[in-house]
């Protein structure tokens, strides 16, 4: 089996899932810590507030308990990007596209309409993965 065993040129799901769950033990092994992505946003979204008004932040209950900064997670956030982007070059998939191929057949190639559902939908993910812990 290859790593571009899919149609589309991508990786295949099951090789990538794999070194996914790979990577999710040497986590566990090494930091002791499950990965994870959503804290990372608010982590994120602590520091900037932190540039503008550190009293602010420091008044918080939720960064009393930990001071946003870059850690471990954060870093694996960045690591995604860069992951994600790496992988798609190395199996030719990478283009600039404002508008789905898929979104454009049902939707119309405006990309207003795309970016606020994507932005809604990254909302609502979000709001979900904090609800429920992490």
């Amino acid at each position: 089996m290859s790593v571009k065993g899919n149609l589309d040129g991508g990786w295949n799901p099951y090789v990538a899932g794999a070194l996914s769950g790979v990577v999710a033990i040497f986590s566990v092994w090494i930091a002791g810590k499950f990965f994870g992505a959503s804290t990372s946003f608010g982590t994120a979204a602590g520091m900037l507030e932190k540039i503008f008004s550190p009293e602010r932040v420091a008044q918080m209950d939720y960064f009393r308990l930990e001071v946003p900064k870059v850690d471990w997670q954060w870093m694996f956030v960045i690591g995604i990007f860069f992951g994600s982007l790496l992988a798609s070059f190395t199996d030719g998939s990478f283009r600039w596209q404002g508008v789905p191929d898929m979104w454009e057949g049902k939707f119309g190639p405006q990309k207003g309409s795309r970016a606020l559902a994507a932005f809604g939908g990254g909302l609502i993910a979000m709001f979900g993965a904090r609800l429920a812990g992490g």
